[in-house]
This record gives C-alpha cells, sequence and structure tokens, in this order.
C-alpha cells in the first residue's frame, strides 16, 4: 500500500457492523483517483461481495471539501508526456473494470458526497444503488475542457437523463449543486452535512440501508438549471454539434443569457473533445453498461496518443495559463473519419 504526501494510506477499509467502509484518504489533493488506489478498492470489494457479514458497502471521501474531484490527472500527463502511454492505458482499464464492478455489484453501495465529485469521483459513487449527497454537493462532468471526454460510464448515465440535459452537462462541463443534482436523477437523496456522521453511524448498524436512509428527511433545494428546461431541450436535440453551436447562437440573439453564457463557454473548450462527448452521448443511449465501458476504453485509447487533452492539463494544472492551443482551433475544422476513429475496435478491447 503506498502513502501519500501526509504518509497515510491513499485509500483506507474498515468493516464495522454491517458494513464494508471505503475512504477515499488524500484530502489535500480533493481525493484525487491514483491508479495504486484502484487496485486496492477492486480486490477489497470481491472480498465484501463473498462475505456474508457486510451486508452493504459504504464509499466517503476524508475531509470536507471532496468526496473525489477526479481521476490524478496530471499522474496521467505526466505518464504520457514521459511516453509511457501503456501505464496510463493500465490506470483507465482497471478503473473502468472496477467501475464496471460497482455498476453490477449484487450488494447496496452507498456513497456519501460531500463537496466536490467530479470526473472518476463520479465513477466510484454514482454506479451504486445509493447516492447520498450534502448540501455542499458541487457535480461536473468538465472533460472537455481539458481535451479529454466524460468517462467511467458517463456514457451510460448522462444520455439516460430527460431533456437532454445529459449533452448538456457532457458539453459544457457545467458545475451543478444539490437541487439540480436531485431534480435529474443524478443523487437519490440529500441529507444535511451536519447529519452526515449521524447517517453513517446508523448505515454502519442498519440490517437494511433503505429505511435508515428514508428516516432522514431532507427538503430539496432549488434547481436553477432545471428552470432552463425548455432552453436545454431544444438547443442540444442535434446530433451535430455545429447545430447545437447554431441553435444556442440563435437564442442568445433573441435575448437568451443562458445560451449565451452556454455558447461562450462551449466555445472555449476543445472542440474534438465536444465532438467525443456528443457522438458517445448518441451511442450510449442504446448501449448496456459493460458495452459502454468497452466503448470509453476505445476512446481514452485513441486519446493518450493524441495531443488536446495534454494540451489541456498543460493550460489548467501545469502552466495554469488557461490558453490551450486546441488542434483544431475550430469545430468547423474537425475531421468526422477522425472522431469516428476513436470508436473502432482494438486489438486489446476491454472485455467484461
Amino acid at each position: 500500500m503506498t502513502l501519500d504526501a501526509a504518509n497515510e494510506p491513499e485509500v483506507l477499509f474498515a468493516e464495522q457492523g454491517h458494513a464494508g467502509i471505503i475512504t477515499l484518504n488524500r484530502p489535500k489533493a480533493l481525493n484525487a483517483l491514483t491508479h495504486n488506489m484502484v487496485q486496492l478498492i477492486y480486490p477489497k470489494m470481491l472480498s465484501w461481495r463473498d462475505n456474508p457479514a457486510i451486508r452493504h458497502v459504504i464509499i466517503e471521501g476524508a475531509g470536507p471539501k471532496a468526496f473525489c474531484a477526479g481521476g490524478d490527472i496530471r499522474q496521467l500527463y505526466d505518464l504520457g508526456r514521459a511516453g509511457r502511454q501503456a501505464e496510463a492505458r493500465a490506470f483507465w482499464r482497471e478503473e473502468y473494470t472496477l467501475n464496471h464492478l460497482l455498476k453490477t455489484y449484487p450488494k447496496p453501495i452507498v456513497s456519501l458526497i460531500n463537496g466536490i465529485v467530479m470526473g472518476g469521483g463520479v465513477g466510484m459513487s454514482f454506479h451504486g444503488s445509493h447516492r447520498i449527497a450534502t448540501e455542499t454537493l458541487m457535480f461536473a462532468m468538465p472533460e472537455v475542457g481539458i481535451g479529454f471526454f466524460p468517462d467511467v460510464g458517463a456514457s451510460y448515465f448522462l444520455p439516460r437523463l430527460g431533456d437532454h440535459f445529459g449533452r448538456y452537462l457532457a458539453l459544457t462541463g457545467a458545475r451543478i449543486g444539490l437541487g439540480d443534482a436531485l431534480a435529474l436523477g443524478l443523487v437519490t437523496q440529500g441529507v444535511e452535512a451536519a447529519r452526515l456522521p449521524e447517517l453513517r453511524q446508523a448505515l454502519i448498524e442498519a440490517e437494511s440501508v433503505d429505511s435508515v436512509i428514508k428516516s432522514f428527511g431532507f427538503i430539496a433545494p432549488d434547481a436553477p438549471l432545471l428552470a432552463q428546461a425548455p432552453v436545454v431541450r431544444e438547443a442540444f436535440a442535434p446530433d451535430s454539434l455545429s447545430e447545437i453551436l447554431s441553435r444556442l447562437a440563435q437564442m442568445a440573439i433573441g435575448g437568451g443569457v443562458f445560451a449565451s453564457d452556454t455558447l461562450e463557454g462551449m466555445r472555449k473548450k476543445s472542440p474534438t473533445s465536444m465532438a467525443l462527448a456528443l457522438e458517445q452521448m448518441r451511442r450510449g443511449a442504446s448501449m448496456d453498461f459493460a458495452a459502454v465501458m468497452q466503448m470509453e476504453y476505445r476512446i481514452v485509447s485513441r486519446i493518450a496518443d493524441g495531443h488536446d487533452f495534454y494540451e489541456g492539463v498543460r493550460a489548467v494544472i501545469v502552466d495554469k495559463d488557461h490558453a490551450p492551443k486546441w488542434q483544431p482551433t475550430q469545430i468547423e475544422a474537425l475531421n468526422p473519419a477522425m472522431i469516428a476513429a476513436h470508436f473502432e475496435p482494438l486489438a486489446d478491447d476491454l472485455k467484461l
């Protein structure tokens, strides 16, 4: 087990009462998920699956700021820049295999989500049976802003949101709070952050998680994004990225502030990433979860050899100049054949 900068394990495991408990334990890094953490969590989940004393699993993040802010992108960037893409692919292969295990797990998985949950953190928390979040929740799939794409099963759950909100979240990387996450069905229940330790203890002692969770009543906060449903439903309906932008532009001309802000934000994202995200949303809507994970592994294997991911991480995380030079720079210059090639089978396809 490797240790983080504070000389503590990156992930903690406990068996208390009827529960197996996983704590993502890198609070200074907002609990960003490493390859080591994936390799530790997977066998533990298998052992608990076959242990009759463990009736359910609780997954949480250490510290008050984040459940998990995503995969350790800087680690993956460094591997790619050093020509070690095979090691980065090994991380994604094992992460996606873990995502599939969580999705198909035969016992309840209760994710206690406080603060930031993005990217790989969504993969760790959103495939389980119960997704409990506090009023501090900040959810996003922001990958198109760093030249990546919404992975970890986003191709499955985002297209299944109503009114094309999944496309909106995938193509914009927008951040939403608890009210909208509840309204869209991304989380299953809210709980006050102050009561999270109480809920955690009750779950440890519970034989059935449903009755315990229901006893923690909660009044949902406002859902400001949901109020934009007519705009999202109309603008994000096309299967063409150019048409989506054209519709947003027309709405903006008509005085639509939300449409104008959305359009401005999308113009700053990687054109390649947005095109990939739209295509994965289109395809994923009719695929089962295993097929989705295989598709995402195909995409990520091509991205690992590309340009925009490394340029996006450089601009946002390494140099922090926030001025990425995408290739191509314009949506109009996208090559449809190049986008389609990301979805082609691999010699080492992920098989689940």
